[in-house]
């Protein structure tokens, strides 16, 4: 058996050799827990574990956002990978050879799908920018521009620097002449087709251009600043199916070793900032590019940190989009901290006058807290010279203060203010405790404590609870989960169940589990469920059998049970019948035909009788 063109073997070596609690550890802190392990979710914000991993079966379940599956699929969603991509991945980690050819995931044949094209066209677009600038005289004046900005030679060539010259059909003809195809490098963002439909042009001209990379350190996409004066100073590569502005994060291909093992990641408003950065000892640092940070970037980020320090530009639009971000990265579940450059200042200017060591000494190293910063930029917003100023500002501040959960934090906090205004530290906590309430009235009535499976960004998930307890199931799909539990560890149970009851699961993803199920023993394979779950592919099975997987059930499995739960699923359909004869008598007997009535109850009788 292959999955898709890749190997059995392929697959189950790559289970073999990545072990699942070493797999996991890599980016979740885990705890001995009886015979699982546990941890906070990496895929949703939460305060109480609910992220657990037996080691015995291979699998993973988070029971806050249902999350689950096998070594493969946590690499898959941690990584952000097709099954494809997370196999081939593995398989490079482990020496194992990869021997299939082609794709799984839609693509054509490896080297031959659109995106391969597309990756290939990028990657030498950035060469010969880079080319361009470093030895030709048209690069002069950008090689100039960036040696005044303090770029050095070396940090060029480690971030593949280059210059667009202003021909109109630089790279258009470079591209054409290497055989790729015009219509897909428009469709991939590097060219622009010519409104007379005559041919095309390149997108970016006279730029000293940025390569953008994904995870994988390939070039996805560009970014050219213009030179002289005009609009737009940056330009962008569009969204293209390699190209996501809202998940891309420039240079974290880079960072991510830094800040996966800091734990912490500093975040930049624009490239040469990071680039700067980065000579100045700064080598977890990344920016989002040409748009507001997203929830879907704080997903990726804290995936891989626990802190985020905003370092945004000292100016009033730095300081806004600094506000901005901060709830978004809160929500994520990342500590914030915020890196205050004195007004006006960028980080590359900061770094240009003062050093490498003074940024790092005074900026970096000295971040005020999210709390603090939005003081003091409440503070710019009152005149507290003035009575009604100070009076304006100190309700402002107990707001922003009533939030925290701490009672420390708050209490630090409104003593600060205290001192700072010569104001009764009673009153201000009067009129915090009161904010506090009226913000309690606010909140939506769910289950917002400690002890809920999930307490962060998945709020509107289909599986969220309104209380912590655990729904109760109806009898038959008890007693279906209770069966493919057995039947996922044994086939010999496996076959007993399809003789006595096929494939009459009532619950449609039972129904699809027991039909891969009996395809898979039948083809030979022993019992495995990590492998089983590998064969799926398809997200919402594999959660399905993580699931089941993961209940606690104790008591000794015979055929005298497995009988029972048999005969609780089979009686389904003649209890729905049961029901809607019911629902025909009454209809019957309010309308007063009660001879009907009476022959529907004993209809009703026999069906009871029977079961």
């Amino acid at each position: 058996m292959a999955y898709g063109k890749i190997p059995d073997s392929v697959i189950e070596a790559v289970l073999k050799h990545h072990d699942i609690v070493e797999t996991v550890g890599k980016y979740v802190h885990l705890s001995k827990n009886g015979k699982y392990m546990k941890g906070l979710c990496p895929f949703h914000s939460e305060k109480t574990p609910s992220f657990t991993v037996t080691p015995e079966k291979g699998i993973f379940y988070c029971y806050g956002c249902g999350k689950g599956g096998n070594a493969i699929k946590f690499i898959e969603e941690i990584e952000e990978y097709s099954f494809p991509e997370a196999v081939r991945a593995m398989a490079e980690e482990a020496g194992i050879p990869i021997t299939w050819s082609g794709s799984t995931d839609g693509q054509s044949n490896e080297g031959n799908g659109e995106r391969d094209k597309l990756v290939q066209a990028h990657e030498l677009a950035a060469k010969l920018y880079h080319y361009l600038l470093m030895n030709t005289t048209h690069g002069q004046p950008a090689l100039q521009y960036l040696r005044g900005r303090g770029v050095t030679d070396k940090q060029i060539d480690q971030f593949l620097i280059g210059y667009a010259p202003p021909e109109w059909d630089t790279l258009a003809r470079f591209l054409e002449k290497r055989e790729f195809d015009s219509a897909l490098m428009e469709k991939g963002g590097l060219l622009i087709g010519k409104q007379d439909k005559s041919g095309y042009i390149d997108r970016f001209r006279d730029r000293v251009m940025f390569p953008i990379w994904n995870r994988d350190g390939k070039v996805i996409a560009l970014a050219g600043r213009m030179l002289g004066e005009g609009q737009p100073k940056y330009l962008n590569s569009p969204e293209t199916m390699l190209f996501n502005k809202s998940r891309n994060l420039y240079n974290f291909h880079h960072a991510r070793v830094a800040l996966r093992k800091s734990r912490r990641v500093v975040l930049f408003e624009g490239y040469m900032d990071v680039v700067k950065a980065w000579s100045a000892g700064v080598h977890n640092g990344v920016a989002s590019m040409g748009t507001s940070l997203t929830e879907e970037h704080a997903a990726v980020l804290q995936r891989n940190a626990d802190e985020a320090i905003l370092c945004y530009d000292g100016d009033n639009a730095g300081q806004a989009a600094a506000l901005k971000t901060i709830p978004i990265l809160e929500k994520a579940g990342l500590r914030v901290q915020v890196a205050m450059l004195p007004k006006g200042m960028d980080p590359d200017e900061f770094i240009e006058q003062n050093g490498a060591h003074a940024f790092i000494r005074e900026i970096i190293e000295h971040p005020v807290s999210a709390t603090k910063f939005k003081l003091l930029y409440a503070k710019k917003n009152h005149i507290l010279l003035e009575e009604e100023g100070q009076k304006n500002y100190l309700l402002e501040a107990v707001r922003i203060i009533a939030v925290l959960d701490s009672p420390t934090e708050r209490e630090f906090y409104l003593k600060e203010l205290s001192r700072e205004f010569d104001m009764s530290l009673d009153s201000l906590k009067q009129d915090c405790f009161n904010e506090r309430q009226q913000l309690q009235k606010m909140k939506p009535q769910r289950d917002n404590n400690d002890n809920s499976w999930n307490n962060g960004r998945n709020e509107n998930r289909e599986n969220r609870r309104s209380s912590s307890a655990p729904p109760v199931l109806p009898a038959y799909q008890v007693a279906e989960r209770k069966l493919l539990a057995q039947m996922l560890q044994s086939a010999d149970i496996a076959n007993t169940v399809h003789q006595k009851l096929g494939e009459a699961f009532h619950v449609e993803d039972h129904a699809a589990l027991a039909a891969y199920l009996y395809a898979y023993y039948a083809q030979g394979h022993d019992p495995d469920v990590s492998r089983f779950i590998a064969s799926l592919q398809d997200d919402r099975l594999e959660r399905a059998a993580a699931s089941i997987l993961m209940m606690d059930d104790d008591m000794p499995f015979d055929e005298q049970l497995l009988d029972d739960y048999v005969n609780e699923i089979s009686k389904v359909p003649k209890l729905r019948e049961i029901e809607q004869i019911k629902e025909a008598m009454i209809k019957a007997e309010r309308s007063g035909d009660n001879l009907k009535a009476a022959q529907l109850g004993i209809e009703m009788y026999k069906l009871q009788a029977r079961l």
